[in-house]
């Protein structure tokens, strides 16, 4: 029985390994004023943040900030299968930040 739980338990830690390293990224909205220019585009994340939508928000917000953006909305998170259908739309503003 001991055997059985040891196994069970090492083959649950190893499926969540890849998850855990899995890259994650946002695609964001923000604006720049005077005059008003928006903006659509799509940033990697920390994997350490990727389930906390507060420090999401916050590292987006700063990171975006050098070009002289505000953050307005962060819109969706997902994984690198979500990437290709952004690309597109987020144009110049896809993984630059």
């Amino acid at each position: 029985m001991m055997k059985i739980q040891l196994v069970t338990t090492l083959i649950l830690a190893l499926a969540a390994v890849p998850q855990a390293n899995a890259a994650c990224y946002a695609d964001y909205k923000a604006k720049k004023a005077a005059p008003l220019q928006l903006h659509y585009g799509v940033i990697k994340l920390p994997n350490a943040i990727c389930g906390n939508r507060a420090k999401i928000r916050n590292n987006v917000a700063r990171r975006i900030s050098v070009g002289g953006w505000t953050l307005l909305n962060v819109m969706s998170v997902f994984g690198p299968e979500g990437l290709s259908q952004r690309q597109r739309s987020a144009g110049r503003f896809y993984l630059k930040y």
